[in-house]
């Protein structure tokens, strides 16, 4: 017996050793599967969750400036928040000046990226429908007669010394009787009378 064993020993042992190696193979084998499925189940979960539980990231907010001119304390370009009104933005800028003509303000208008609110002063012709004030934001014309420095430095082309120059100008030689006249004025030609002429009026 035990010289049939030792005569066939190299080749049990062989086969022992196919036998182990094959049980470790079909082993990982299903553990391989089993985590695949397990990860295949995950992923299809996802898929199938309600877009609410997926996306878990906060909406990304919008980016709202607006420029306010005219008569409030404090003139100047501030960020606002959609949904937010042109009161707000006054408040933002200090309130009101006492001259201001509150009648030619739509406070309730919601305020949009890029917009210009300009707060007229009281006697001022803006030439603003009061059917519709969201022309505030593209129909405004300055009345270079009764426009103050403030009011003036909105116009293109026309910063705190040009406006101060119109204002004596106005003291000195009485109101301007057309647009054209302004071209008195040291410093605006003819380049910068186009930039004003749609934007300034004498009514």
């Amino acid at each position: 017996m035990m010289t049939w064993i030792e005569k066939y020993k190299t080749i049990i042992i062989g086969v022992l050793i196919i036998i182990v190696i094959t049980f470790i193979y079909i082993t990982q084998r299903k553990e391989s599967d089993m985590t695949s499925n397990t990860d295949f189940s995950i992923v299809e979960k996802k898929m199938n969750m309600p877009q609410e539980e997926q996306i878990n990231s906060p909406p990304v907010k919008k980016e709202i400036f607006v420029d306010i001119k005219g008569a409030v304390q404090h003139p100047g370009l501030y960020e606002a928040e959609e949904g937010e009104r042109v009161a707000d933005l006054i408040n933002k800028a200090g309130g009101l000046l006492k001259e201001a003509d509150e009648n030619l303000i739509n406070f309730a208008l919601k305020v949009e990226d890029e917009m210009v609110i300009y707060i007229p002063i009281q006697g001022e012709d803006i030439e603003i429908p009061l059917d519709n004030p969201s022309s505030q934001n593209s129909e405004i014309k300055i009345n270079i007669n009764k426009a103050n420095n403030a009011e003036l430095e909105t116009l293109p082309g026309i910063g705190p010394s040009k406006a101060e120059t119109i204002i004596k100008y106005r003291e000195q030689h009485g109101p301007f009787e057309q647009i054209e006249d302004i071209q008195n004025i040291s410093g605006i030609g003819e380049k910068t009378f186009e930039k004003l002429k749609d934007n300034i009026t004498i009514k």
